[in-house]
């Protein structure tokens, strides 16, 4: 049974920042999402403001009149918003704190770790709930160094990489992995994000809390745990930000970790600048292509869509430049699957092919 959720993502549902709940609405294995408060969308279903499909998951305005409308108090309360800032101010404070106090555990995907906060892990005691810290890194004691060991794993690597953050990398993995997994395949993904993991995933850490030295090894280690522990045909593994991003370097460790045998790129055609920082010009895709591919090695072997602030038209406009341009498949798989993407796949590794066959 997977547990209740209301997720908190005030002015943020279907948004950049919240891209958190906005994983979770399209797909949680532990959670039951019950609704959204976002009071700029009260009213809306979250499914179809999202993706244009109903899903039954009301957004609500505020966490009281949620309360007072769900038939029962979910056992979780999720902070369901990624923003560059990571602190809380006092009006979201006073949320998590109305939360507790109606007895639901707390769920957290910030940096800010809410148990190393008096007040926070105070009134969790006085009210006998629970925090969970979702991107809290494991103790340095268990924390792996990277080994080399990545090189033993035998069967295609592939990550999914992005121009910006926020363009829907894990989203098109995800897609992907169930795409492979109706081909017959057994495809493990691999999360390296805190929506990942409480969507689910059984392999990944958050690596953007992670110091340089151990973020590479931290990805190899679950790449392997993969391998050794679900002897997959496939292993896909989400990326994080971009590699030309200024400001974070976490794609950097999930290329060197993960050693891919082939990459995809996910691109937003009518971003301008990178996410929340609007004076810097994004990188053109032909230029971060090239960077990837110089600095892993690998090859980049398609490209995927993200539709944001594109018509119908538009999108259909871009795939036939890109497929044109580029000579590789380009889709959207929100809108049009992941066909062409498992028929390069199967292209590139006749293996898969066969164990499909065989499966």
């Amino acid at each position: 049974m997977k547990a209740k959720a209301l997720v908190y993502c005030e002015n943020e549902f279907g948004s950049i920042d919240g891209k958190v709940a906005n994983g979770l609405i399209r797909q949680s294995e532990i959670y039951d999402i019950v609704g959204v408060i976002d009071s700029s969308k009260a009213g809306q279903d979250a499914g179809e403001y999202l993706d244009g499909v109903k899903n039954a998951i009301p957004i609500f305005e505020s966490i009281t009149l949620a309360l007072g409308e769900l038939n029962a108090i979910p056992e979780y309360f999720i902070y369901g918003i990624a923003p560059l800032a990571s602190f809380l101010n006092d009006e979201q404070k006073e949320v998590i704190f109305t939360a507790m106090k109606s007895g639901m555990n707390i769920v957290n995907g910030l940096p800010e770790f809410f148990n190393e906060n008096t007040q926070f892990a105070r009134m969790a005691r006085n009210y006998g709930v629970t925090i969970l810290d979702i991107r809290k890194p494991p103790k340095r004691e268990n924390l792996h160094n990277f080994s080399g060991r990545i090189q033993e794993v035998k069967v295609p690597i592939i990550t999914v990489m992005g121009t910006d953050c926020a363009v829907g990398k894990r989203t098109t993995a995800l897609v992907l992995v169930e795409a492979l997994r109706n081909e017959g395949l057994n495809a493990v993904f691999v999360t390296t994000g805190q929506t990942g993991l409480l969507q689910g995933s059984k392999y990944g850490v958050a690596i953007d809390v992670l110091t340089s030295g151990f973020a590479t090894g931290e990805v190899e280690n679950a790449v392997i745990n993969a391998y050794e522990q679900e002897q997959p045909n496939i292993i896909v593994v989400e990326g994080q930000g971009a590699l030309s991003h200024p400001a974070f370097t976490s794609s950097s460790a999930i290329l060197r970790g993960a050693m891919p045998d082939a990459i995809i790129v996910q691109h937003p055609p009518k971003r301008k600048s990178y996410c929340d920082y609007p004076k810097i010009p994004l990188l053109d895709l032909v230029d971060e292509i090239e960077m990837i591919e110089v600095f892993s090695k690998s090859k980049v072997i398609a490209i995927t869509i993200n539709h944001e602030n594109m018509t119908q038209p538009e999108v259909n406009q871009i795939i036939q430049q890109y497929e044109s341009e580029y000579n590789l498949p380009v889709a959207d798989v929100l809108i049009h699957g992941c066909d062409k993407l498992v028929k390069e796949l199967i292209k590139i590794f006749p293996e898969l092919k066969r164990e499909s066959v065989l499966v």
